[in-house]
Formats: C-alpha cells, structure tokens, sequence
C-alpha cells in the first residue's frame, strides 16, 4: 500500500470558493473575475516575485456549471499555490470591495489545503497563452472536470479520514479512473479541516462526460463512508478554467 500514497506537492494551496451576489449574474460575475480580477492578481504576484516577497507560483480559476435547475452551490474556486500558508483575513476578502469583481462577489475567504497529485495528466490540460492580447489570463476547455467538496459527519475523527482517503479511497479511485480514461485527479486536505466548511477537494478530469458515467458505474464503496456525509458534500462540474499564472 505504502507505494501507492501519493506524495504531498511542496507548499499549500489555497483555494477560494467564489459565489456571484444575489443581484448579479453568472455572466457579469465571470466578466469581472478575467477582465478587472485576474489581471491585478497576476500583476500582484509577479511583482512580489521581482522584489523577493512571498508569492503565489501559481494561479487557476476553474468555472463551476449550473445544477440542472439552474442552481448554483459555488460559481467558481481560485487555487493559488503557495510556499506557506496565508494567514487568516479579520474579514472575508471583498467586504470592502477593492475591485469590480469583489462588488460582484460574495465576501470570500482562503481555505488553506495540503495537495496531492495522484494522476497528473497536465499533457491533456495543456497552456496556450493569449498572441493577440497579453497572454495571461487565457482559458482552456475540452474536458470535463468534477469536484467533490467532502463534507464530514460531526466530530469526525480527520486524522482517520485522511489516513483511510490516501491509503484506501485514493487507490480504489485512481484504479477507477484509469480503466474509465480519466486522466487527473487530484485530492486536497484542509489544514484546518475543524475550522472549514469541508475537509477536503477532490478534483477528478475526464475526457467527456461518458467517461464520468462509466467511473460513476464502475467506483464501489471503501469505506469511506464512515467518515463523509453526503447531505454536507458538494459536487461540481466544470468545462472551464481560467488560467493566470501557469
């Protein structure tokens, strides 16, 4: 088992879960976040970098779909890779809007997680940077992306959770999903999963939506359950992302 346990990517990744307000649509929301958002957030980073600040070494935003009735739990997630932790805001990022994007969001706060990349893929996700305008953000597509936000049962013991998840789930999944043809998944660990709405991300990529029911036809319990609660996890899915610092 212990040659199957993926390794921890170096640093954290912190993620933010991006909602549109009430009175703004989905549309005007993604708008904002490309055009006035990323730019300001790409300029900051590199700018830290030149002057040997702490920085992020990478910037992806990945646009969640519409549920079936049109609902939406999230619009979207930021994931900025970092040497270390961000520490906590006093208050969510936005409730002070700095930016067109942030009156357009709702207030928003990092969520620091510990990645590990059990299928890497990144030959299918490939980075074509804009020739005709500056070349970042540019976005990709042509694949299908689902993201399990795992929520567990009251007072659950994480430790246990996240032992079984990379020794027994992670297996079991990657199995899967190499006999389906997907070809990325990837599984976060919150850092503080006590003081999070979920205790981790899932993030699995598919060619197409027929490989994602054949992995939703072939996958069989592990366990797992013991753990998780349905009712608190959130599943997503994407076709899009948004790519800021590659």
């Amino acid at each position: 088992m212990g040659e199957t346990t993926p390794t921890a990517t170096p640093g954290v990744k912190m993620n933010y879960l991006i909602k549109a307000r009430p009175t703004t649509s989905r549309e005007e929301l993604v708008a904002h976040w490309f055009a006035n958002h990323m730019p300001l957030v790409i300029a900051a980073q590199h700018a830290a970098a030149e002057a040997g600040r702490l920085h992020a070494r990478r910037y992806i935003a990945t646009l969640f779909d519409a549920e079936r009735d049109g609902s939406r739990t999230w619009d979207g997630v930021a994931q900025l890779w970092w040497d270390r932790a961000l520490p906590r805001p006093e208050q969510p990022h936005g409730t002070v809007p700095t930016d067109s994007f942030q009156q357009k969001a709702e207030p928003y706060v990092p969520w620091a997680t510990r990645e590990y990349v059990v299928l890497d893929g990144s030959e299918h996700l490939p980075v074509e940077p804009l020739t005709l305008n500056p070349p970042f953000p540019c976005t990709r597509s042509g694949f299908l992306k689902v993201t399990f936000l795992v929520g567990t049962q009251p007072g659950a013991d994480h430790d246990a959770l996240f032992a079984h998840w990379l020794g027994v789930h992670v297996p079991n999944v990657r199995g899967v999903m190499e006999q389906v043809g997907g070809f990325r998944y990837v599984v976060s660990h919150s850092l503080e999963p006590d003081a999070e709405p979920y205790a981790g991300m899932a993030e699995l990529y598919f060619p197409d939506a027929a490989a994602w029911s054949r992995f939703r036809e072939t996958i069989r319990p592990d366990g797992m359950e013991r753990w998780t609660d349905d009712s608190r996890t959130v599943v997503q899915r994407s076709h899009t992302q948004i790519i800021g610092i590659p």
